[in-house]
């Protein structure tokens, strides 16, 4: 099959998706992947064709008001103030994003279109062109369940009633963007309006979008009352090429002493990156011990570190995280994966709604300290944490046996092979449900 990928977002929200190619390549299909054009060297390099989008998006969020949403959308409200915050501009970067897709789809003329739901465009293509639709997220967020509340609506502990309107609530936020959508439908893809009652999880003609969920059960088990449509897979990881090589000094610095504590953010840093900086070194000195920081896409500055503190940019999870004592992050979907898959313990400092979610999954599954939102984030509770997961006493080795007891299973699971035969069904289903009527 020829198929085609639509996602939008940081390198978290590509990945995953790179990872998903790459396999399907391996079976067979060709893959384009569409997404924003600082992505198109990461997507070519790994084999796979690339499809133009812009990045403004990408560059709104790095701005000054998107800092500044970011430090403010780690709850309900402040997601609602985020949004409303970055509409006007989102909706106009929107509209190019569609016509970009629009125009890369034709071009890749595909038999499939895969998308994530931050990638509106995705179903309104694939209805266009007559060919199946499949949403894929790495987060449990968008199919309703009553087993618990939609995340970053508060978790009031009402009820099912409850959990299941915070989904209600939650859907009705996508048809903010329906004036967009709909002027995208009717005059770029000459198809009718999006009826109203179409939830983002349906077609125009209410039919259920098939789901894949890049992560695994044992992180996040899949609620009993969900649609038969929404499946976990497992995770889709991405590993590091062969040829990759870590750089001398680094390797000098990971034999030189005891395994270090690893700390980054990702795209995550704020308005004011060097009072992370601050912390996080701080912190690591109070808690003695060696610590790897990630300056990464956030920025963080990074000035007079001392002989126990290492800087990098960027390096390959799946190479580092298995050498170093412990994980420190933003919670992202994907760091936190390669942070369990390693078996290593983590402390997750979220900034925004999905990454509480992780950081409490961790908490509960017994293979982390306490999430400390970066709100609250000062060097003494980072050093009690890391202090938490690293001393040799009998608590934070059970902390460490989870962590490892977890890493091992993860490490079985074949969560692309698992995608890839639902998505190799797909198609199948649908020629036969059209031989049948």
């Amino acid at each position: 099959m020829n198929i085609f990928i639509i996602t939008v977002g940081s390198r978290g929200d590509v990945q995953p998706y790179v990872a998903l190619g790459k396999g399907l390549k391996g079976a067979g299909h060709s893959v384009t992947i569409c997404t924003c054009s600082n992505f198109e060297s990461f997507i070519t390099k790994h084999g796979l064709n690339y499809g133009y989008m812009n990045d403004g998006l990408m560059k709104l969020f790095d701005s000054e008001v998107g800092r500044e949403a970011i430090e403010s959308g780690g709850n309900l409200l402040g997601s609602i103030k985020t949004m409303l915050t970055l509409l006007k501009e989102a909706k106009a970067l929107n509209r190019e994003m569609f016509k970009d897709a629009w125009n890369a789809a034709q071009a890749a003329n595909p038999d499939i279109i895969i998308f994530h739901p931050k990638a509106m465009a995705g179903s309104h293509i694939a209805e266009k062109l007559g060919i199946p639709a499949i949403m894929a997220i790495p987060i449990p967020m968008i199919v309703p369940t009553a087993e618990s509340v939609a995340i970053g609506f508060p978790n009031l502990k009402l009820g099912r009633w409850y959990n299941k309107i915070s989904y209600t609530l939650l859907h009705k936020g996508y048809h903010t963007y329906d004036d967009v959508i709909n002027e995208f439908r009717q005059e770029l893809l000459g198809i009718i309006k999006l009826p109203k009652s179409t939830s983002p999880i349906q077609m125009a003609n209410g039919k259920l979008i098939p789901i894949l969920h890049g992560y695994s059960e044992l992180v996040s088990p899949r609620p009993r009352d969900w649609l038969n449509t929404a499946h976990v897979t497992g995770y889709w990881f991405l590993d590091r090429e062969n040829d990759w090589q870590a750089p001398v000094e680094l390797m000098d610095f990971l034999e030189a002493g005891e395994k270090p504590v690893y700390v980054g953010f990702g795209s995550m840093a704020g308005r004011n990156p060097q009072r992370m900086a601050n912390i996080v070194i701080d912190a690591l000195q109070k808690a003695k011990v060696r610590g790897i920081i990630a300056t990464g896409w956030g920025g963080l500055d990074l000035r007079n570190l001392t002989e126990t503190i290492f800087k990098i940019d960027k390096i390959p999870h799946s190479w580092l995280f298995p050498r170093v004592s412990a994980v420190v992050h933003h919670g992202g979907a994907g760091t936190t994966a390669a942070g369990l898959r390693a078996g290593r313990p983590t402390i997750v400092c979220p900034f925004l709604v999905d990454q509480h979610y992780w950081g409490e999954r961790v908490y509960a599954l017994g293979v982390g300290s306490k999430p400390i939102p970066q709100k609250k984030l000062t060097a003494k509770k980072l050093a009690e944490a890391i202090r938490e997961v690293t001393r040799e006493v009998t608590t934070d080795r059970v902390i460490r046996q989870n962590a490892a007891t977890l890493g091992e299973k993860i490490r079985q699971e074949e969560g692309i092979a698992n995608a890839i035969a639902i998505i190799e069904s797909i198609p199948e289903q649908r020629a036969q449900k059209l031989s049948e009527t």
